[in-house]
């Protein structure tokens, strides 16, 4: 599972792409390369629109860029879904989200765990797996391997999605990498990462559970998070001093360990300029 470096990028287009004269995600590619980034998860949050052909070209242009692709499945889909046929009906979600994933290059497609609604967390957890293996059956049966999904931790406190839910839903399968949100995991903690010592917690956790080689390639979004009681309400610039989490601390123990993972940024806006900044700072710790 070695990835070679640490890599960063943006999620989608930041306000900069059109500012610097940018209209189509086509153009993607070359305008990250242009801030010294070397990542790009594409948004497909409200469905999977984007034709296998137009994939093809558009994996085209990272590849000539140099840019590591992952993809953002749908919203909607819930592994933890009450309704069974909601609920399997995820599938299909996931098999047009790897399929997509596949044509362009991306080898990871990050996926929402889901909701605890009115079931108890560990019920919502046993149909979350249910769902998870019967998709890796799924995709093996109609060619898609090669792909790595990705569970993400999440925002909200009644949302399937603590960091230890996730890990659990990634010891299903060696193929299965955590997508560690950090302003997801502060939000719903309430401001709980709160410098180096939680970072080393998280990291550890992580590695405890899956082992060093797969922790050390781990997904993440980061971004800084406003929160209420109930969890996540918006997501921020690094301009914002009230909320959290900082990056620097995380960036220093992730230099320290030697862990290369792939950090893309969700900031509101900047996520295009934020990603080059916590690139330029981990990069100044060498």
């Amino acid at each position: 599972m070695d990835r070679g470096e640490i890599r960063f990028g943006p999620a989608g287009n930041g306000e900069g792409f059109a500012a610097a004269g940018h209209k189509k995600t086509l153009e993607a590619p070359d305008y990250v390369r242009s801030l010294g980034l070397t990542a790009y998860e594409y948004q497909c949050g409200r469905g999977v629109r984007i034709k296998e052909e137009a994939a093809q070209e558009f994996g085209e242009r990272a590849r000539a860029a140099g840019i590591m692709l992952s993809l953002h499945a749908p919203y909607y889909i819930s592994l933890s879904g009450a309704e069974e046929e909601k609920r399997l009906g995820s599938l299909r979600y996931i098999r047009e989200s790897v399929a997509a994933a596949l044509a362009m290059g991306a080898d990871r497609v990050i996926v929402h765990s889901g909701s605890c609604a009115k079931m108890g967390r560990e019920a919502a957890l046993e149909l979350a797996k249910d769902t998870l293996r019967r998709a890796l059956c799924d995709l093996q049966e109609n060619g898609l391997a090669g792909v790595s999904l990705c569970p993400e931790t999440m925002g909200k406190v009644n949302q399937l999605g603590t960091l230890a839910e996730v890990l659990e839903l990634c010891k299903l399968d060696e193929s299965l990498i955590p997508c560690i949100d950090f302003g997801h995991l502060n939000a719903r903690t309430q401001g709980g990462i709160t410098g180096a010592a939680s970072y080393r917690e998280i990291l550890d956790e992580m590695e405890n559970a899956l082992g060093r080689d797969r922790a050390a390639v781990f997904h993440s979004h980061f971004s800084k998070i406003e929160y209420t009681k109930s969890g996540e309400k918006r997501h921020l610039t690094f301009a914002d001093e009230l909320y959290g989490p900082m990056f620097e601390p995380l960036a220093e123990e992730l230099y320290r360990r030697g862990y290369t993972p792939t950090i893309i940024c969700e900031s509101a806006g900047t996520q295009d300029v934020d990603a080059q900044w916590m690139k330029q700072y981990f990069e100044s710790l060498r």
